[in-house]
């Protein structure tokens, strides 16, 4: 016979063997040709293969190797060094996964709250928004009172700038554009409640915006329409670090465009001390069987009504139907010192000038009239407060401060005046108990007396002794936004000027350290909102800074 049955005959019993063994040859050659099969069969003497040579007393020790996959016939540990745990990993990932939260659930179950306050305290505002969606735990501790109170006094907070009011594809569309600015990195927020609002303004305390007054469109809802309008004399209250929305009294006067400024005042200031007497008067007024003011003593309601706040309580409209903020959420006192919000000027409800000012009180949660702006000083185009003292400058080019602890204007005279355009409003600005205005003035140059070479916007200093104004330094770019918004934290001077050229609405977001010797101005952001808006985002918009 040929050699070839024979070999045939060969294979047929090495087969027959191998199931008497419990082994299958699909097996080895399945795994024999990765290379990491610990035994093989004796295929030399089957084809002549000198290399290969395993005796079959090896296939014996296979009895001794345990089944980790499959069925109990392949009994061979088929897999290299490691590949067996890889393999049990691989079929045991849900195990693996419980076995991971466990873990992570042991570690923050065992980790005490006041500690884990501590390493939430120190994030960042992005980070520790973002920390908060972790779990329902981490919520509720970021968001307590007394966790606030602490990031509050502490010095991991940075400052972040809000841009309300503008317009996309011709609507008032609500959104809210936030500015981080360590991070240089902008942030969308939706606001409903703001939606076909405009011509609004905007103001911080604490960790908490006021959005005062504004208009809304009466024919066509959501755009900019000045010809048919509705004066809101309603105040919104905005808590970017619960993300919250709240109302709380309206003014006595629908204003849009007011002129705003935050003070702090103590205690003994003399419109607490004139609502506590209203009050006190109101509660405290005895009457025998219900008899009014006409039966009463001539003398002595004649002396009574001479002691009355000018404006009688009757006299004040009673206030809207919201949700007024309780006096245990926040009452806004830091060592015995409260808070109060100031509007001045702006338009009325058929667009005329106002010359009226109110005073709002968080802690009574009350607007009480001011007295009005001085004869003759114009219309109100910018304001802010700077040590007790809320300055306010007009078109005409004329500063008045109020004294906010006595309740009344001074007129204040400086020499000389600052040269402007008048296209250009000025912007007042309070830094660290300094008091700067931002104006644009022609730039004269070449040495010829008189010619206009190009404009530019400069930083002035106000000196309080002397009462003269002092250059500062000059804004880096060209002033292209008449309408460009100004606001102050700190040591630091943002500004925000958007403008529309060659077709596209442009932005520039810059930043002034006033502490400096030089005071110079750096870019922070450029080009990043604007795009998507419209012009007139360039008429309504307003900013507010605020440290979270």
């Amino acid at each position: 016979m040929s050699q070839k049955p024979k070999k045939k005959n060969y294979r047929n019993e090495g087969d027959g063997e191998d199931d008497t063994e419990g082994m299958s040859l699909n097996c080895l050659t399945l795994y024999g040709r990765v290379g990491g099969c610990k035994v093989s069969a004796d295929m030399g003497e089957m084809f002549g293969d000198p290399c290969i040579r395993r005796r079959s007393s090896t296939i014996k020790e296979l009895k001794r190797c345990t089944t980790i996959c499959g069925n109990e016939e392949a009994t061979v540990d088929c897999f290299s060094y490691g590949m067996k745990e890889k393999f049990w990993k691989r079929n045991n990932r849900k195990l693996l996964g419980y076995e991971k939260k466990q873990q992570n659930s042991g570690m923050n179950v065992h980790l005490p709250d006041d500690i884990l306050e501590m390493c939430l305290v120190r994030l960042p505002f992005g980070s520790l928004v973002n920390a908060r969606l972790v779990c329902r735990k981490w919520n509720n501790l970021t968001t307590t009172p007394q966790f606030m109170q602490m990031r509050m006094e502490g010095l991991f907070r940075t400052p972040w700038l809000f841009l309300f009011g503008v317009v996309k594809n011709g609507y008032c569309s609500g959104e809210i554009h936030a500015l981080d600015v360590s991070l240089k990195q902008w942030h969308k927020i939706d606001a409903q409640i703001l939606k076909g609002r405009f011509l609004f303004t905007v103001a911080s305390i604490r960790d908490d915006v006021y959005i005062v007054g504004g208009r809304s469109s009466l024919n066509t809802f959501g755009n900019v329409d000045r010809s048919s309008f509705k004066t809101h004399k309603g105040v919104l209250v905005f808590s970017p670090s619960t993300k919250s929305w709240s109302k709380v009294a309206s003014m006595k006067y629908a204003r849009s465009s007011p002129i705003l400024g935050i003070s702090e005042i103590s205690p003994d200031c003399s419109i607490i001390r004139k609502q506590q007497n209203r009050l006190d008067r109101h509660f405290n007024r005895s009457r025998v069987g219900g008899v009014s003011d006409v039966y009463e003593d001539p003398h002595r309601l004649s002396l009574r009504r001479q002691s009355r706040h000018p404006f009688d309580e009757n006299d004040i409209p009673p206030l809207p139907n919201i949700k007024p903020r309780q006096k245990n959420e926040k009452s806004y006192t830091k060592e015995g010192r409260n808070f109060v919000l100031i509007a001045v000027g702006g338009l009325g409800s058929w667009d005329e000038p106002l010359d009226s000012g109110e005073i709002y009180d968080p802690v009574s949660n009350k607007w009480s009239e001011i007295q009005r702006l001085p004869l003759d000083f114009g219309v109100a185009c910018s304001g802010v407060v700077c040590n007790g003292m809320f300055y306010v400058y007009s078109e005409s080019d004329k500063i008045a401060g109020y004294d906010i602890e006595r309740g009344y204007w001074i007129r204040i005279q400086t020499t000389p005046c600052p040269p402007r355009v008048h296209e250009y409003y000025p912007k007042l600005i309070s830094c660290n108990s300094r008091l700067f205005m931002l104006s644009v003035s022609w730039c004269e140059g070449d040495g010829r007396i008189g010619r206009r070479n190009k404009a530019v916007r400069k930083l002035w200093e106000l000196d309080f002794m002397y009462l003269t104004w002092t250059e500062v330094s000059i804004h880096p770019d060209a002033p292209m936004d008449w309408n460009a918004a100004f606001v102050a934290d700190e040591n630091l001077i943002f500004g925000v000027e958007m403008f529309k050229i060659f077709g596209q609405v442009l932005d520039f977001v810059t930043m002034c350290d006033v502490s400096d010797t030089g005071t110079t101005w750096s870019h922070i952001s450029r080009n990043r909102v604007a795009r998507e808006l419209d012009t007139s985002s360039c008429m309504t918009k307003s900013m507010a800074a605020l440290r979270l």
